[in-house]
């Protein structure tokens, strides 16, 4: 198979493993930085520009879309998608999974697991908003925030107030969720790819910090999901549509609550932590979906 890689930097971890991976299973394999893409939107003949040459003939394309670039990047995922071409997430899943309220929102209406969660407008509503969540300590977190940027711990009343107004005076949009100190600073970031989870973490915070994100400090370690989180993390993914995510949970009094559901999940993490080839499994994904042609004739935007 021909398969494209959409990336800014070849010499990403996941970026590399993935390349590799594939043409160990004897792919032809090319990373594509999409911000240099340019599309030709027709009705005769779609295409992807790269470098000066169309890109033709590709077979599957494996989004690796930075957060930050997610308007652009889904609008290229989107054009290979009109072209045919199978796409390891598709673009309306990812944007889906990138608007954190959306994400909470879809996987409320499937009743799955979430910490309880408010989202307002004005400040003259924050009293409202903070007792919705159960009052401080709570945690809020910029819509547009990613690995732990954006997410402040407020353990007070007034300093919830305090940092409620101060994002919404930079006209910054926040989701506010109640604290799951039974957590322990510690996550569960599930790697599922189609109707299973493949891999398993425990990421756990640096001390004194309540962010288990390995970019700030955490540490990693392989665990053994129940039967309710393993469930959870695969109900999560088929929420959003996406065929490969991570899903991130926390353990709560009341069970499994999910925080992110991730269209891009960075790989190398979960396989140092787990010595599971993830890589692998997810070429091995990818051929078995376009061997039994799983391309949809119509992509609904």
């Amino acid at each position: 198979m021909k398969i494209a890689i959409l990336s800014q930097d070849s010499s990403l971890y996941s970026t590399r493993r993935l390349r590799d991976a594939g043409e160990k299973r004897g792919h032809e394999i090319k990373v594509v930085n999409y911000l240099r893409c340019y599309m030709n939107i027709t009705s005769h003949k779609p295409s992807v520009v790269y470098g000066g040459k169309e890109l033709e003939n590709f077979d599957a394309i494996i989004p690796r879309i930075g957060a930050s670039r997610t308007f652009y990047g889904c609008a290229v995922v989107r054009q290979f998608e009109v072209m045919g071409v199978f796409s390891a997430n598709e673009s309306q899943a990812i944007s889906r999974s990138r608007d954190k309220l959306r994400c909470v929102q879809i996987l409320a209406r499937e009743g799955i697991g979430l910490p309880v969660t408010g989202f307002a407008h004005d400040t003259e509503d924050i009293d409202g908003l903070i007792e919705t969540v159960g009052g401080a300590p709570l945690v809020i977190k910029l819509l547009e925030g990613t690995q732990g940027i954006g997410v402040v711990l407020a353990e007070t009343y007034q300093a919830a107030k305090s940092v409620i107004q101060a994002f919404r005076g930079l006209n910054a949009n926040i989701l506010v969720q109640e604290f799951i100190r039974e957590a322990g600073g510690a996550d569960i970031r599930c790697f599922v790819i189609g109707n299973k989870v493949v891999a398993a973490m425990k990421r756990q915070g640096a001390e004194g910090e309540f962010r288990s994100n390995l970019h700030r400090g955490g540490k990693a370690e392989k665990i053994k999901l129940t039967p309710e989180e393993r469930s959870t993390a695969i109900r999560s993914a088929k929420a959003m549509g996406l065929r490969i995510a991570g899903v991130d949970l926390l353990r709560s009094n009341h069970g499994p609550v999910v925080m992110e559901v991730n269209s891009s999940p960075g790989l190398e993490g979960i396989e140092k932590a787990t010595n599971i080839d993830i890589a692998d499994k997810i070429i091995e994904f990818i051929e078995k979906n376009v061997e039994s042609g799983n391309n949809r004739d119509r992509i609904q935007f």
